[in-house]
């Protein structure tokens, strides 16, 4: 489903065609997911966050807590795993927000709490590395949306121009909001 996700959407994806690239019987989906395809993509959705906050966690580990290491990180993985992808592989999570409706209120729960969850683990770092909350707060919202933004732009073009754009930008914004280490 997460695959499905990332690459056709939730309603580019039948529950037929789903399940038989699983394997799997429609008994098995239900019994572990009663709500069927919504419940199965709610729960696709928690395994996507937690394995972005998990990459996010140990990027910045292996950049000693530096922001601008971690973010470039971040960016070169995502420009990378589209290139190979084809451009067909995007953030699941923007690839079925775009998509949802008013009546996709679980999906819309899911997401809005995931992004809101991103948002807050970004911000915690920025601030762990000397910017004030308030700031780490709105660079954090602001790397989200240009994140997600430079990836819908650069799956449709076909290339990661926007990609590398929005990093180059976002990095040299970040530089300037890290407190100088020269100052007392």
């Amino acid at each position: 489903m997460r695959e499905a996700l990332a690459t056709r959407g939730y309603h580019g994806i039948g529950l037929n065609e789903l399940l038989a690239s699983a394997g799997a019987p429609k008994g098995v989906l239900y019994h572990h997911f009663p709500g069927g395809k919504s419940e199965l993509a709610v729960a696709a959705i928690g395994a996507v966050a937690d394995q972005l906050g998990s990459s996010l966690d140990k990027l910045m580990q292996r950049a000693a807590g530096d922001p601008v290491k971690a973010l470039a990180a971040w960016m070169d993985v995502a420009q990378q795993t589209l290139e190979k992808s084809g451009f067909q592989r995007g953030c699941p999570l923007a690839t079925v927000a775009l998509e949802t409706t008013p009546d996709d209120q679980a999906l819309r729960a899911v997401l809005s709490a995931t992004f809101a969850a991103f948002r807050e683990r970004l911000a915690n770092a920025l601030a762990a590395a000397g910017i004030a909350d308030s700031r780490a707060r709105g660079l954090a919202a602001l790397i989200v949306s240009a994140y997600e933004g430079a990836l819908l732009q650069s799956r449709v073009a076909g290339n990661v121009q926007a990609m590398h754009d929005t990093s180059v930008a976002l990095l040299d914004l970040l530089r300037l909001s890290l407190p100088d280490p020269n100052t007392p």
